[in-house]
């Protein structure tokens, strides 16, 4: 039987995250977020983005929010 790695989403980028690469980042109230890479933890832990208003992620709405 082979075990095979759970596929995980960055909770920023909301990009596929290869097995054994990004990050878990833990709040204090519990809640779980991983990352892809230090790019989508910065901007979504420090400068508080929005993911829908950055373009480079696949959250990205073209048309804007409201």
């Amino acid at each position: 039987m082979i075990d095979v790695p759970e596929r995980r989403i960055c909770s920023f980028s909301g990009e596929e995250i290869e097995p054994g690469t990004g990050m878990m980042f833990v709040r204090k109230d519990g809640s779980i977020m991983w990352f892809k890479n230090s790019k989508a933890r910065k901007n979504m832990v420090k400068l508080r983005r929005n993911s829908r208003k950055v373009k480079w992620t696949r959250h990205f709405v073209k048309g804007g929010i409201q």
